[in-house]
């Protein structure tokens, strides 16, 4: 077993009971603090693998673990406690302030109001909004953009080691969309944090991917760093890099 690995899939099938295979024969590592994109067509298994991860879906076959543990062992909720979710619809909560939304785990998880109020304002500060102007906002009086900047920074409330990103910028315009790619790398930066995000844009996955995979009819057919996959001759993959106007060699702005 990789000692650095925190989320494994080992042989992994998913089979949607007495229906379609959405997942063959899956195997991969994500080590701490890689940054994962998945890429590919809708419907290839993409989001069931974020799914698989914190267990609202189990294996078909296979093995997925995550900090170690096979993802049935775990307790679901104290898996999907150290697995922060962060969706393209945001999902907050419409009769909460931003605050309260934030506010969520921590408060499960029984952290007294004062070290609750100091994190809110924490991770406002992190995603670049001002505490004193949002915290006791609501969502419908925020933009798209600092809504999914609520959203992550719910998604951190608790500090988990394990971030989980499905299609977190596809509903935004192109450029809030590139502010929030070069607010995520910066945050990244900070925290390391291990993610694994699904897209459907490779440009995206080039700007935002440590390591990157690309999935095609339910199998991982390339996972390598983003300069790798860019040169691969492998037809599966070259639809999506062909399908951008240009493969950068590197994508991502220096640290």
């Amino acid at each position: 077993m990789n000692d650095l690995a925190t989320i494994e899939f080992e042989h992994v099938d998913y089979q949607v009971p007495g229906g379609a295979v959405i997942l063959d024969d899956v195997s991969f590592i994500v080590e701490r603090g890689t940054v994962l994109v998945l890429v590919g067509r809708s419907g290839v298994g993409k989001t069931t693998i974020l799914r698989l991860i914190n267990r609202l879906l189990v294996p078909s076959a296979g093995i997925v673990r995550v900090e170690g543990r096979a993802t049935p062992e775990w307790d679901p909720i104290a898996l999907r406690r150290r697995t922060g979710y962060v969706l393209q619809e945001v999902g907050l909560f419409p009769h909460m302030t931003i605050g309260r939304n934030i506010a969520v785990v921590p408060r499960l998880e029984g952290w007294p109001e004062a070290r609750i109020h100091a994190r809110c304002r924490e991770l406002l500060e992190l995603v670049g909004l001002d505490p004193a102007t949002f915290e006791g906002r609501f969502p419908h009086q925020l933009s798209g953009g600092q809504r999914q900047r609520v959203g992550f920074a719910r998604a951190l409330a608790a500090d988990p080691p394990v971030i989980l990103m499905d299609e977190p910028f596809g509903a935004l315009d192109p450029l809030t969309r590139a502010e929030l790619h070069r607010e995520f790398r910066c945050i990244q930066e900070q925290l390391r944090k291990t993610v694994v995000m699904v897209s459907h844009d490779m440009g995206e996955a080039f700007a935002l991917a440590t390591r990157l995979g690309v999935l095609d009819q339910g199998r991982l057919v390339a996972l390598d760093t983003p300069d790798t996959v860019a040169r691969t001759r492998d037809p599966r993959v070259r639809m999506f890099l062909d399908a951008m106007p240009s493969v950068p060699v590197i994508a991502r702005e220096s640290a």
